[in-house]
């Protein structure tokens, strides 16, 4: 046997080699996924956006307005942000809301007159690309808790299938706080709260509303890690629409207001109030305040009948007059240069689309046609707004100016049409703008609003179609100024025209009897199917019919071939 002799020193030197380059390795790779999970924890450069969307919360019912209801959470945000003093949303909660989402006119999608009914076989247009879509395209985790108000008569309608990987809340435009059920008429009640695309019966314990929607959002953050993905959550608070429901402990502040609809009221907005202070501290808690911009708005104005007060702006929510348009709005974000400011430069809802896909670094396409503008400029450093005008709307369906005429307008517009239109400091509205009184605090000094206060109102028969004011001057709409300055009304006009011809028609179909929940389980829900799913359903229908046909077919055959056989 021949045996190879080596050293014992080179033997272990070649060991000791071999392991340390065996551990060097290791650590290399060790190393490189310590690098790699650093990476992951890296927080993102996209911030974390929180759009919280209140509702018919009016313009003096927060503190930071003079408003005697209790707001410190809302007051110390806004003061430690920019407040938004020159901020416009839709007069109803369906345009404001599907303006957010597209950042289009009401003229672009269809959606010019009223809201979307839960009767209606309507929805926000599905060819319309939407924030979470854009924001989903950016790498962001999209989330929804409380409100849609877009519509729901097919599957496609829903959140989850506009951009929301998750969605906790409503369809509806209102409901009970509680039990969230809601009657659309006799025989026409049913269940409205959802996770995902079903019924949330399971996770339903009853709580008031603005708790559960505040609790669902707060869980969303505890879940998501704020340090590997950009979260979007869109809290749309059912608050403090009507019914006036509240738990009673929040009343026990109010004692002193004797009208029993603005205590109410006063009290649903302290509880919005704590629940935006708990988000705060989630906010905190999880790690995401430093990097996140929190939006805060209302829908659109305040209703005084129900508690709302939108002085000393002229009107309410449901008209073109301030009340109904001005919006409370403020931004709050550690990302803000200019911190403790106002904002005079004029804003609108549709900005939010481009301002936020653009703070979340996604892309801008131009065949969006977008009727919003980036404003982060002009909110965080307190640059000139690109905003010089806003289309309030162009309803061509709500024609109730008995004297509106195209003589009234000039030639140039039919006054009759209700319209409005605001151009730097001057602001047009025609046709029947809606109630507009001023309502003063002392009118929710008694029990109740007094007849005579109910039944102040224009007398539209007095033969005036068309309004001019200046805002920035006027901003109570007080003196009208259409008579002084016609040449201005004409400009206004034909800008009126101009806009008008880029606009789609109506979308505003009839009651459809099968959206009755008795069909869906006493459910509101997608109870409608378009040709196509027809088709599919009948397809598969067709095809399981053929098939069960042909299996008789060929047993009959089998079965025949055997006789034969016995026969031969």
């Amino acid at each position: 046997m021949f045996i190879l002799w080596v050293p014992v020193s080179l033997f272990l030197s070649f060991i000791v080699s071999q392991t340390w380059s065996v551990q060097m390795s290791w650590d290399n790779w060790d190393a490189e996924v310590r690098n790699r999970g650093n990476e992951f924890d890296k927080p993102s450069s996209q911030p974390h956006i929180v759009f919280i969307l209140v509702d018919d919360q009016g313009f003096r019912d927060i503190g930071y307005h003079g408003s005697e209801i209790k707001t410190p959470t809302l007051d110390r945000l806004a003061a430690e942000g920019v407040k938004l003093e020159n901020y416009y949303v839709q007069p109803l909660c369906s345009p404001s809301r599907s303006q957010l989402m597209t950042g289009r006119y009401q003229i672009h999608t269809g959606l010019q007159h009223s809201i979307i009914r839960a009767t209606q076989p309507n929805c926000l247009p599905l060819e319309n690309i939407t924030l979470p879509q854009k924001l989903k395209q950016a790498g962001y985790s999209t989330h929804m808790v409380g409100k849609w108000h877009l519509g729901f008569y097919k599957r496609g309608c829903l959140p989850t299938q506009r951009g929301f990987d998750t969605f906790f809340g409503s369809l509806l435009g209102s409901g009970d706080y509680y039990s969230h059920y809601k009657c659309e008429g006799p025989g026409m009640c049913g269940y409205d709260l959802y996770e995902g695309e079903e019924a949330a019966w399971e996770q339903d314990r009853g709580l008031y509303s603005t708790m559960m929607f505040t609790r669902k959002a707060i869980s969303i953050l505890a879940n998501h890690n704020p340090r590997r993905q950009p979260l979007f959550l869109y809290l749309a608070y059912q608050a403090v629409h009507s019914p006036l429901q509240v738990p009673a402990r929040y009343l026990e502040r109010y004692k002193g207001i004797p009208n029993l609809h603005r205590r109410k009221y006063a009290a649903m907005v302290s509880c919005l109030d704590e629940a935006i202070h708990n988000l705060t501290l989630a906010l905190k808690r999880y790690g995401y305040y430093d990097n996140t911009v929190i939006v805060y708005s209302s829908d659109n104005g305040g209703q005084p009948l129900a508690g709302g007060s939108n002085w000393p702006l002229r009107g309410s929510k449901a008209t073109y007059w301030e009340g109904g348009i001005r919006a409370v709005g403020f931004v709050h974000s550690p990302l803000l240069v200019n911190k403790g400011t106002k904002c005079q430069s004029l804003i609108h809802i549709t900005d939010w689309f481009p301002t936020l896909v653009t703070l979340g670094e996604g892309t801008l396409d131009e065949d969006l046609n977008l009727d919003g503008y980036d404003v982060w400029e002009a909110i965080s450093e307190g640059r000139p707004s690109p905003r010089q005008d806003i289309l309030h709307n162009i309803d061509p369906i709500y024609i109730k100016a008995k004297n509106g005429s195209w003589k009234a307008g000039y030639g140039l517009w039919n006054t009759a049409i209700r319209a409005a239109l605001r151009v730097g400091h001057w602001k047009l509205l025609t046709g029947v703008p809606g109630y507009s009184d001023w309502v003063p605090p002392q009118t929710f000094s008694n029990q109740r609003l007094t007849n005579r206060w109910h039944n102040e109102r224009v007398h539209w028969d007095r033969g005036k179609s068309i309004w001019l004011f200046n805002i920035t001057a006027d901003p109570y709409e007080r003196v009208d100024l259409s008579q002084r300055y016609p040449h201005i009304v004409k400009k206004m006009l034909i800008r009126l025209a101009q806009y008008n011809k880029t606009a789609v028609p109506v979308r505003y179909p009839a009651k459809d009897l099968r959206s009755n929940p008795q069909y869906n389980g006493g459910v509101w829900g997608p109870w409608y199917k378009d040709t196509r799913e027809e088709q599919d359903e009948d397809d598969i229908y067709n095809n399981l019919f053929t098939n069960h046909l042909g299996k008789r077919r060929w047993k009959k055959k089998s079965k025949n071939r055997k006789l034969k056989r016995k026969v031969e």
